[in-house]
């Protein structure tokens, strides 16, 4: 039997265990597979046989440190070492019994620059996955040396230009990876299933769960300035209390019929995480790119390049007014929908999933 793959996967959001779980689903079954993670939840339902090994939740158990170690200055290849935080030693002794008792071929690290030292120190060969933002400092740059490899779930084509040559090298662009597997269906079947009008303008407003949600008051002012336009929101919403409500602005909440919203729309107007960004690519509708706050300006970097691409309209921050509303969806139906179709490939995640076998052969061939 093979050795064993251990993922790492952060539990922020959902697209980092969705991301795992499609590119596990590609590996060859004889390929044991274990996950480390602190939302193992995450994974309720999933079908492909994997060891599922807890982690503490940190920001459950931590407590605040004394001052004098609270005012320890953190080292530049670190991004977050709290000095005297017993629940972060007890993450640490878990991955690396569990490494030890293991010892799998790979440790692929989604993502964290500490976790992949952690490995390159223990020993066992690590893959990073990338993502966007402002990550030339000394920590990212750190981690990135201490894999054997770096695996992209976006197309090439989305790099950031600064990126250095050395970083590309490392990098295998596995493509626009989307966990949806469902099937796209056509703007007016959609409409039908979902019991949409078939003549008025519709847009979708999709963010994903790694943040508090969409601002609703630019809703709002949004529903004002287009009655005749419907706006489903899907996910999470920010209220400030004092929003004046619309008829034409329904939230719908968590649905599990995505992929129908996006096609059943005229215009998508979303954030920029990987998860989101590939689904609207997958179906191809209008997009307008509205990131949210994250780490190292990770979705707005990303937002940019798509902007650059000609595949979305950017809006670097959500419009205060009515006024600008109807010209940023005429301009992002104005786009050619081949740029953002493009940046989806159907075979991503068995690309990245035959990277990793093959890494993991390859490696520990004598």
């Amino acid at each position: 039997m093979p050795q064993p793959i251990t993922f790492y996967v952060g539990h922020q959001g959902r697209g980092h265990a969705n991301r795992a779980m499609a590119i596990i689903d590609a590996l060859p079954a004889e390929r044991a597979v274990t996950i480390l993670t602190a939302r193992p939840a995450l994974f309720d339902g999933f079908a492909r046989a994997v060891t599922l090994v807890p982690l503490p939740d940190e920001g459950a158990a931590s407590d605040s440190p004394p001052p004098a170690l609270a005012a320890q200055p953190t080292p530049d290849i670190l991004h977050r070492a709290p000095i005297g935080d017993a629940a972060i030693r007890a993450t640490m002794r878990t991955i690396l019994d569990h490494l030890d008792a293991v010892d799998p071929a790979l440790f692929v690290v989604d993502v964290s620059a500490e976790i992949a030292l952690l490995a390159r120190i223990a020993s066992v060969p690590a893959i990073g996955i990338r993502m966007h933002g402002n990550r030339g400092d000394a920590a990212h740059l750190a981690g990135y040396r201490a894999c054997v490899g770096l695996l992209a779930p976006f197309d090439e084509a989305l790099e950031q230009p600064e990126t250095p040559d050395w970083i590309r090298a490392m990098t295998h662009y596995a493509g626009g990876l989307c966990t949806a597997q469902d099937v796209v269906p056509g703007k007016a079947e959609a409409r039908a299933m979902l019991g949409l009008s078939p003549d008025r303008e519709i847009v979708v407003v999709l963010t994903g769960g790694g943040g508090a949600g969409t601002p609703y008051a630019p809703l709002t002012m949004a529903a004002r300035a287009l009655p005749e336009t419907d706006w489903l929101v899907l996910g999470p919403v920010q209220r400030e209390g004092h929003e004046t409500d619309f008829g034409n602005l329904h939230l719908r909440g968590w649905v599990a019929t995505i992929t129908a919203h996006i096609a059943a729309a005229d215009v998508v107007v979303a954030s920029s995480g990987d998860t989101i960004v590939h689904e609207i690519a997958r179906v191809g509708r209008p997009y307008v790119c509205a990131p949210e706050w994250r780490y190292f300006d990770e979705q707005m970097r990303k937002a940019e390049r798509l902007a650059e691409l000609g595949a979305a309209i950017l809006v670097p921050s959500w419009p205060g007014a009515s006024t600008p509303w109807r010209g940023l969806l005429d301009a992002a139906k104005a786009l050619d929908p081949a740029a953002l179709a493009s940046l989806h490939t159907p075979t991503a995640a068995a690309s990245a999933a035959n990277y990793l076998d093959r890494l993991a052969t390859d490696l520990w061939t004598r």
